[in-house]
């Protein structure tokens, strides 16, 4: 039974940041010392990132930050319940806006639609996304819904996987999967390196997938699914880690991770991939998420990939910054446009989750007569 991913949506907030605004914003709040302003200038300078995202609205802008967020250029520090409350506000239509356009362009209607898989770290609310996307688009009420919960910026593995497997399993689903993360609602005033770095490469986005076990209907390019894999690094279980605390969630993203990434990506990767239909050596188009410059530096060096391997990885952190588990969709959206990338190709995927958990899937670019018009939320990404 073959699986197909056949089409990507994404979603982003209107507002953008540019990195220099928000680097100045974080550098003038008060009891930041030479010091500190001197790590906000570096870890905002070398990440790699142009722009971001965010539904607080604009720095430096005609919009402010949200008022609950900030004042008079001062960043405040709402409560967790406060933050969880913009995330109800702001996820749902996001994540409407990524299935819709993943859904136009699948060739599939939304009454055909059989499960329904939602991941996110940054927010809860019940009856959540999953609920919701079926009563707003449309989707039978007897879709079976999933929601993968604060599995991290490698959500989007475990959520295919599991569309996969459900594909598998009950021939002919069509499964949509939705990744959203507001990561914005968590930012904080900080002197601390750590929480610099999350201020520094963390925003807000969505994107969906719509797989399939039935015969695809779309007249574009699909991803034949292939085997996932999951890994935990021999350490890293204090390095990369994500908590509820009482102003909002915290992230842990420690100077050793992209080492031990480095350190162990070959080996992990190796084991992971090994069985694939080709070589790892051989295989040309990865996508890789980007936790951060450095994390793509570390993979990329640690298998020997070229530049061109990485190009969309890195293209997506200088445009979106890391929206944590939508971010790999992302990449594959991107992937699925390159009209580069002939039919039969291998395309290698990499995640990092908590833990330092390391997620892999193969895929395979299939052939279909690209369509002259592309989904409207995928054109404005392009032009972006």
């Amino acid at each position: 039974m073959t699986t197909h991913l056949v089409s990507i949506g994404t979603a982003v907030p209107a507002s953008r940041l540019l990195q220099s605004e928000a680097r100045d914003f974080f550098a003038a709040q008060p009891g930041r010392d030479r010091l500190a302003q001197r790590l906000i200038h570096a870890a905002f300078d070398q990440s790699a990132i142009e722009s971001r995202y965010s539904v607080l609205g604009g720095i430096g802008g005609l919009d402010t930050l949200s008022p609950l967020f900030s004042t008079d250029g001062l960043l405040h520090s709402p409560t967790t319940g406060e933050r969880n409350t913009v995330y109800r506000r702001e996820a749902p239509q996001l994540s409407s806006a990524a299935a819709r356009d993943a859904i136009a362009a699948s060739g599939f209607d939304a009454t055909e639609i059989t499960h329904v898989i939602t991941a996110s770290c940054t927010g809860f609310f019940a009856p959540g996304p999953d609920f919701l996307l079926v009563k707003e688009l449309g989707i039978p009420g007897t879709a079976e819904r999933t929601n993968i919960g604060f599995m991290g910026c490698a959500a989007a593995f475990p959520a295919l996987r599991a569309a996969s497997r459900i594909c598998t399993a009950q021939p002919g689903s069509v499964v949509l999967v939705v990744c959203t993360e507001l990561c914005s609602i968590h930012i904080r005033s900080s002197s601390d390196p750590e929480q610099i770095v999350a201020s520094a490469v963390f925003s807000d986005g969505a994107a969906a997938a719509v797989v399939t076990s039935a015969e695809p209907r779309t007249t574009g390019a699909t991803l034949e699914v292939g085997e996932f894999t999951t890994a935990i690094t021999s350490e890293g279980e204090q390095d990369m880690d994500w908590a509820v605390g009482d102003a909002g969630f915290e992230m842990r993203l420690t100077a050793q991770v992209p080492r031990i990434i480095g350190r162990e990506i070959a080996g992990a990767v190796g084991a992971a991939l090994r069985g694939g239909p080709e070589p790892l050596s051989e295989v040309a188009n990865w996508a890789v998420h980007p936790g951060g410059r450095s994390v793509l530096d570390h993979v990329q060096a640690g298998l020997g990939l070229s530049d061109s391997a990485m190009q969309h990885s890195r293209a997506i952190l200088r445009d979106f910054g890391n929206m944590s588990s939508a971010t790999i969709l992302f990449i594959l959206g991107r992937i699925l446009r390159d009209e580069s990338i002939s039919a039969g190709a291998q395309i290698a995927a990499l995640g990092f989750g908590p833990g330092l958990t390391l997620e892999t899937a193969r895929f395979v670019q299939r052939a279909g007569a690209r369509s002259a018009t592309v989904p409207a939320v995928l054109a404005a990404e392009a032009s972006v």
